[in-house]
């Protein structure tokens, strides 16, 4: 209804102009010339109007034929783009398919239609890369890696493939490029971590480590600093992150007694046996003594901030019996056994006890602690808490399963009980048949 009426008043308009044209008073005449030309003012404003729109439409026509090849430009290149994108997702299908070959070919097709942007050659250096061709996935990568607006994704495909190559200088160096590049990022935090534990750079690590780990790499930085002032500011750091870790200890211990402070080596050694006692610990403190009962009066010092611990006894059993003090030697050995304690380690003290009191002489007593030692239960060892398994001695990396500072020194768990074998059975002339006895 509404069209309707806006055409008929489009009709009104137009007859009131052609009649306000037509009542038009007069005559126009345009002499050009020789040649003269008259006629109403009606019709020569008619033939006005005529010409202008005939003007028009002849400028309209060349605006379009000037605007042809542009417009074709245009068209391809919105045909380029749609096959490009379809491309782009093919690839992208084929590398979620783990399909190499596919991605490769929509990969290349994306690049030929789109050109090298950062998306095609992305998509190119990862379809290489699915398809193990090493070569061809780190040049797409330096591509990347050339353009200001990708350089990131460029270096972190270069990384990972560095990473997997095990090339730690040059994981380093492009883990710097890529910090430059896109500073702060939580997976380049990440890989620079295992960067710097790969390569030991262990003050690195600490820098980028989060706080369960902080302990055990700046212990580790602590005893392969060179500098002794930076050495002890990172043994201080590693014991106040963990006072009961062994290793921090001994770190600060040790640079203590590289500077003439041993009675302050030794608060440190009794500090850290009272919060864990180990014996490292003790191996430390009286690695410098060479009289035994100066063994024995160190050891006692030592053992008294944690007498109730299995290690304080064995501690005091070890250096009674190098001290020839054989009666309290055995005293503590036996209150290890009271205590429940049947470690290898305890039977051969025990056997060592033995041997002392025969004076050197073949013993059933010896002979009897050894056969027990030989079926004992497993020491105390370093394990990870990880991944269970066992280390020879302290390191700051579980090198089975590679987390950090997650070794325990702690009793390894019993071994599974074997699993009895079915009894043979003999079939002779088709009749079954148990083991044959005596």
């Amino acid at each position: 209804m509404r069209r309707i009426f806006l055409f008929l008043l489009a009709c009104l308009v137009a007859l009131a102009i052609a009649f306000g044209l037509a009542s038009l008073p007069g005559h126009v005449s345009v002499e050009i010339g020789s040649m003269s030309i008259a006629a109403p003012t009606s019709i020569a404003a008619l033939a006005l109007i005529i010409l202008l729109i005939i003007v028009y439409g002849v400028l309209r026509l060349l605006g379009v034929l000037f605007r042809l090849p542009r417009r074709f430009r245009l068209w391809r290149f919105g045909r380029s783009r749609a096959q490009g994108d379809r491309a782009v997702t093919r690839a992208l299908v084929a590398l979620a398919a783990g399909e190499p070959g596919a991605a490769r070919r929509q990969a290349e097709a994306a690049r030929r239609l789109l050109g090298d942007t950062p998306q095609t050659l992305l998509l190119a250096a990862e379809a290489a890369r699915l398809g193990e061709r090493s070569d061809e996935a780190q040049a797409t990568f330096r591509l990347l890696a050339e353009r200001r607006d990708s350089a990131f994704l460029g270096l972190r495909g270069l990384l990972r493939e560095a990473i997997l190559h095990a090339d730690w200088g040059e994981a380093a160096a492009l883990a710097r490029r890529a910090e430059a590049a896109h500073p702060g990022g939580a997976w380049l935090r990440r890989e620079r971590r295992r960067i710097a534990i790969e390569t030991e750079d262990w003050r690195g690590a600490l820098a980028l480590a989060d706080a369960p780990a902080r302990a055990a790499l700046a212990a580790a930085a602590a005893e392969a600093e060179t500098d002794p002032k930076a050495a002890l500011k990172l043994a201080r750091e590693a014991l106040a992150a963990d006072p009961s870790l062994p290793a921090a200890a001994l770190a600060l211990a040790r640079r203590l007694r590289a500077r003439g402070r041993e009675r302050r080596a030794e608060t440190v050694l009794g500090n850290a046996w009272a919060e864990a006692p180990h014996p490292d610990l003790a191996r430390f403190l009286l690695e410098p003594l060479a009289d035994p009962m100066a063994r024995v009066n160190a050891a006692q010092r030592l053992a008294a901030r944690n007498p109730a611990h299995p290690e304080s006894r064995f501690l005091l059993a070890e250096t009674a019996l190098g001290a020839g003090l054989l009666g309290e030697a055995r005293r503590h050995a036996e209150a290890l056994r009271a205590e429940g304690i049947a470690w290898r380690r305890l039977w051969l003290l025990i056997a060592g006890i033995a041997r002392a009191e025969a004076e050197g002489k073949d013993n059933a007593a010896e002979r009897e602690a050894l056969h027990a030692a030989a079926t004992a239960e497993a020491d105390p060892e370093w394990r990870c808490s990880a991944c269970g398994g066992p280390a020879p001695k302290w390191q700051p990396v579980c090198s089975h399963c590679g987390m950090v500072g997650r070794l325990k020194w702690q009793v390894p768990p019993p071994l599974p009980a074997p699993v009895p074998l079915p009894e043979p059975k003999i079939e002779l002339l088709g009749i079954e048949k148990g083991p044959v006895g005596p």
